[in-house]
């Protein structure tokens, strides 16, 4: 039974042709797999065979199973890496003025509602 879920493309279209597209994002994986130790050598040779030699999407069930999940998403800008080293501080960015025009003018209200509590009691 393979691990694969349903919804894969290699198990819900087993019988579509192998794109060339295809071929090249499994071999960036496999690379991947093995320069990070994944995978070891014999297992690499196995799988790029079957990978070279497969058809149909079926066929590369063998080739696909136990590689890391491939990222389907990007990282948020805000968490994206600048360039620079961990602890180092960065420039601030730009103030927006409509945030300062709005934190002015509550602040304005905070104190005024502030002297008319004073004023009163």
């Amino acid at each position: 039974m393979s691990e694969l879920p349903i919804s894969s493309p290699y198990r819900s279209t087993p019988d579509a042709p192998v794109s060339d597209a295809e071929r090249n994002q499994l071999n960036s994986r496999l690379n991947e797999a093995f320069t990070a130790g994944t995978i070891d050598a014999d297992d690499y040779q196995v799988r790029l065979d079957r990978l070279f030699g497969a058809q149909r999407m079926g066929e590369l069930v063998a080739v696909v199973e136990g590689l890391p999940p491939l990222q389907t998403y990007q990282s948020p800008a805000i968490a994206a890496s600048t360039g620079g080293r961990p602890g180092e501080l960065t420039e601030a960015r730009p103030g927006n003025h409509l945030t300062v025009i709005t934190v002015g003018a509550i602040t304005g209200v905070v104190m005024l509602i502030a002297i008319l509590l004073v004023l009163l009691f």
